[in-house]
């Protein structure tokens, strides 16, 4: 089946005077969305929204966030299954993800969302070990059968508070519980140090400080920009998001 659809191709590359190799090489890119701890992929739906609208296509991935090894794997299958090349797009524990799954060779960027954007051998957990002085503490409570998650009468103001009231309650009592494995998992070798990457730094961010972000950002080597937002940017400025990534589509890759 795969070599009559790859035979048509041709036939359609030959009718038109493409040849197979650049009708390949113009195949639009794929964004893949991937989402952190706490949520689920219907975060994305306003980014989601804007991206089809302008033409772009979109996978969103549904993170089990049980382990660093598990969540990778259904975001490589994401890609697996995409067309053409792939922006990978992580949120908050997504960028861990997208750190470690974007070094598939069918991977050619990365966008950072207000994200962990580990080195070698580094974790969510080791990243968190030394809050700066005065950072906000995120409300997470005790583990339970191990998994996390946030206080919910706590959970807008820390991780949603700029989306509308009635929002981040529905996403405070839908919350995904994030499995301790996860935290732990540690990169194996940073997809950035090799693909270009795009930062969007929420300064409002009350669950990853600011400035953490920065710094992971200067140390990707990733081109920042900085939009007035909390952790759940992604879904209060779903514009300024769509904005960021459809630089990173229409930029030159390395």
């Amino acid at each position: 089946m795969i070599q009559k659809l790859l035979a048509s191709a041709a036939l359609l590359a030959l009718a038109t005077g493409i040849s197979p190799a650049a009708a390949q090489s113009t195949q639009p890119e794929t964004i893949v969305l991937v989402h952190g701890g706490f949520v689920d992929g219907s975060g994305w739906e306003g980014v989601y929204n804007i991206l089809k609208k302008d033409g772009y296509q979109v996978t969103i991935v549904q993170n089990p966030t049980t382990t660093l090894a598990d969540d990778v794997a259904v975001t490589k299958r994401a890609i697996a299954e995409a067309n053409g090349k792939v922006i990978l797009v992580g949120h908050s524990y997504g960028g861990v993800v997208i750190t470690e799954a974007g070094n598939d060779p069918k991977v050619d960027k990365l966008v950072y969302i207000t994200a962990f954007a580990p080195d070698k051998g580094e974790s969510v957990s080791s990243l968190i070990a030394n809050p700066p002085p005065g950072a906000p503490v995120p409300p997470i409570l005790p583990p339970q059968d191990g998994f996390l998650h946030l206080d919910k009468a706590k959970f807008a103001a820390s991780f949603a508070a700029d989306v509308k009231p009635e929002l981040a309650s529905f996403m405070a009592n839908a919350q995904v519980p994030w499995g301790v494995a996860a935290l732990s998992g540690a990169v194996t070798e940073p997809a950035w140090k090799t693909k270009p990457s795009w930062y969007l730094v929420a300064t409002a961010d009350k669950m990853i400080p600011p400035d953490a972000q920065r710094a992971m950002a200067k140390r990707a080597g990733a081109s920042v920009v900085e939009q007035s937002g909390s952790h759940a940017v992604y879904v209060s400025q779903s514009k300024a998001v769509a904005e960021l990534i459809e630089k990173a589509a229409k930029a030159h890759a390395k």
